[in-house]
C-alpha cells in the first residue's frame, strides 16, 4: 500500500507535471523512473494520459508501484499555459531556449506540453507572453480516473479563493476516499496563513489520511544545487513545527541534493517528489526518436533516474 511506503520514509514520487499532457512524454518517463526503482508518480488529471502511466509500469513490469492525479483551482500556476502576444513578439528565441519542456517551437507554444513554469515569462524582452489559467472541472475529469484506480488524488491550493479552494476539497471528499494530498506553498500567504489553511482542510479527517506537499518554489527545479531545494526544506519545516497528524512531503526546487539538506536541518520527512531536475537528468534520452528501441541509450536513462531515486535513501 501506499502508506507503508510513506511509512517507511523511503518514498520518492516523479512529477511529470500537473500541465504536462503529452502522452509519449509521460509514458517514457514512467518507464524510465518505474525501472528506475521510482514507486510513486505524480500526473495531470487526464484519463489519456493515466492510461499511458498503466501501460509503462506495465511495460516495465512493476506491480507495486502508485499513481497519484493534480488538480487545482483557478490561477494556480500548475493550471497556467503560456500564450504569445505576436503583435509584441520579435521571434528571437529567447523563450524557446529556457523552456525546459520543448513546449515553445518557433514562437508556437505546444500547449499539452506547457506546464506553467513562467521560465519564458521571465526571459522574453518584449513582455509578449502572459499566461491563461485552465484549470480542470473536476466533475467532468475525476469520475472516469477515480474509475481507473488512481492511488491519491493530489489538490494544488495556492490562492486566496477559500471559497472555490473548500468548494472543490469537499467535492473530492465526497467522491473519492483514498489518500489525498495538499500541494501548497508561502507563494501567496504568510507562515501562520499556510498553517491555518492546512489545518482547516484537515479538520475532521482521519490522522495521516492525507500528504502535505511542501512546495517550496513550485516548478524551480532544474538546478541540482542546495540553493535551488532551500525553500521546499524551509516550507517543510514550517508544516514540521505544526506538529500536524500528517505525511510530510517535500516539493518545489527538490532535487539530488534535497534530502540531504532536510536531514542536515532536522526535518523528518516521509517522502520527496521531483518534477523539473527528474525530468531534466533524463530528457535527451527521452526526445530521442530511438527512445524505445536503442537498449544503451535507455539503459543510461534509467542509471540516471536510478541515481536520483536513490537519494531518498
Amino acid at each position: 500500500m501506499l502508506k507503508d511506503l510513506l511509512e517507511a520514509k523511503k518514498c520518492f514520487k516523479l512529477v511529470c507535471g500537473a500541465g504536462n499532457e503529452d502522452v509519449e512524454e509521460v509514458k517514457r518517463l514512467v518507464y524510465v523512473y518505474a525501472l528506475g526503482g521510482c514507486k510513486f508518480f505524480d500526473l495531470s488529471a487526464n484519463e489519456e494520459i493515466v492510461s499511458a502511466a498503466l501501460e509503462s509500469l506495465h511495460l516495465a513490469r512493476v506491480e507495486d508501484a502508485y499513481i497519484s492525479v493534480s488538480v487545482g483551482i483557478k490561477g494556480d500556476p500548475h493550471s497556467n499555459k503560456a500564450v504569445i502576444d505576436y503583435t509584441k513578439c520579435i521571434n528571437c528565441g529567447s523563450c524557446e531556449a529556457v523552456c525546459q519542456q520543448g513546449a515553445i517551437q518557433y514562437a508556437k507554444v505546444k500547449k499539452n506540453r506547457c506546464i506553467g513554469c513562467a521560465r519564458c515569462w521571465k526571459v522574453c524582452p518584449r513582455s509578449a507572453i502572459s499566461y491563461v489559467s485552465e484549470e480542470k472541472k473536476l466533475d467532468e475529469v475525476l469520475p472516469a480516473i477515480i474509475e481507473k484506480g488512481v492511488d491519491c488524488i493530489e489538490f494544488h491550493v495556492d490562492g486566496k479563493d477559500e471559497n472555490e479552494i473548500f468548494s472543490k476539497w469537499h467535492y473530492i471528499n465526497d467522491n473519492y476516499n483514498g489518500l489525498l494530498s495538499i500541494c501548497i506553498s508561502r507563494g501567496k500567504m504568510g507562515d501562520e496563513e499556510l498553517v491555518n489553511r492546512i489545518q482547516k482542510m484537515i479538520n475532521g479527517k482521519d490522522d495521516y489520511s492525507v500528504i502535505i506537499q511542501a512546495d517550496g518554489f513550485p516548478m524551480s527545479g532544474g538546478d541540482d544545487t542546495y540553493k535551488s531545494t532551500l525553500q521546499a526544506v524551509a516550507t517543510a519545516e514550517i508544516v514540521q513545527n505544526a506538529k500536524l497528524p500528517v505525511y510530510l512531503m517535500l516539493s518545489g526546487g527538490t532535487n539530488s541534493k534535497t534530502c540531504e539538506l532536510a536531514k542536515m536541518c532536522g526535518i523528518d520527512y516521509h517522502a520527496v517528489a521531483v518534477g523539473s531536475y527528474a525530468r531534466k537528468i533524463v530528457k535527451k534520452y527521452i526526445d530521442r526518436d530511438d527512445f524505445w528501441t536503442n537498449h544503451l541509450e535507455l539503459e543510461d536513462a534509467v542509471n540516471a533516474a536510478k541515481s536520483l531515486v536513490a537519494t531518498i535513501g
